[in-house]
């Protein structure tokens, strides 16, 4: 039977989406300067959707601001306070999985991380065992492993027929990577007939298996690197 036939998984049916734009990359001394939450029905239409824009407290280098446009004045003048708006989105994301409804993330170990540093900083609780996520890199990677390629959210959202308008906004990003996640669970709904538990604890082997195999790539290539981490959702 084609997978495309059978219904969405029910981890698919009712799903939430993240995202953040930050200043950096470097987990410890990153900080968020937009986020988003939104819920998807099973349509892929938006139910409910917040976003943050925050004042990090420090510049916003002319890097990440080409990236997603906002500058360390406009932060400044219209941003929420740091401390305030990170223990918000905690708060709104640990009530989503409290209530059993599955997070989007693409490449969730980048803002499941980069949030646990920020609630640490501002001495808030961090997310209690985050979970139940889904990761559209990580399941694309395993289901679909040797499709040659870049995996960015623009390139996989492409290969399986998804939108993606104002990329790199937290709001687009969040909702593309949901519809990703969707069409992936409709093309491969027999494979991903999980419950959203089995499926986040699928990631974490996943995860882990496929930073191996790349750490090894990397090795046997003879180039320097510096080894990648398969530590999911937060490293």
């Amino acid at each position: 039977m084609n997978d495309s036939l059978l219904p969405l998984p029910e981890w698919a049916q009712v799903l939430a989406v993240f995202d953040t734009e930050t200043t950096g990359i470097a987990y410890d001394t990153t900080r968020i300067v937009t986020a988003n939450i939104s819920v998807l029905r099973a349509d892929g239409s938006v139910e409910s959707s917040l976003d943050w824009l925050i004042n990090p407290g420090i510049e916003i280098p002319e890097q990440a601001t080409a990236v997603h446009g906002i500058t360390t004045a406009h932060a400044r003048e219209h941003g929420e306070d740091a401390a305030g708006a990170v223990y918000d989105i905690v708060q709104e994301l640990q009530a989503l999985f409290d209530s059993g409804i599955a997070v989007v993330a693409y490449n969730a170990a980048y803002d499941f991380s980069i949030l646990q540093r920020e609630a640490v900083r501002y001495s808030h609780d961090p997310l209690s065992n985050p979970s139940p996520i889904v990761d559209p890199l990580v399941i694309d990677k395993q289901l679909d492993r040797y499709r040659k390629g870049k995996r960015t959210l623009e390139a996989v959202s492409a290969h399986y027929g998804v939108s993606l308008t104002s990329a790199h906004t937290a709001a687009a990003d969040a909702v593309a990577a949901g519809h990703v996640a969707q069409a992936i669970a409709a093309k491969y709904a027999s494979e991903l007939s999980l419950s959203a538990l089995e499926l986040h604890n699928s990631q974490i082997d996943w995860a882990a298996a496929q930073a191996e195999s790349f750490n090894k790539y990397l090795k046997d290539s003879g180039k320097p690197y510096q080894p990648t981490s398969g530590q999911w959702p937060v490293r």
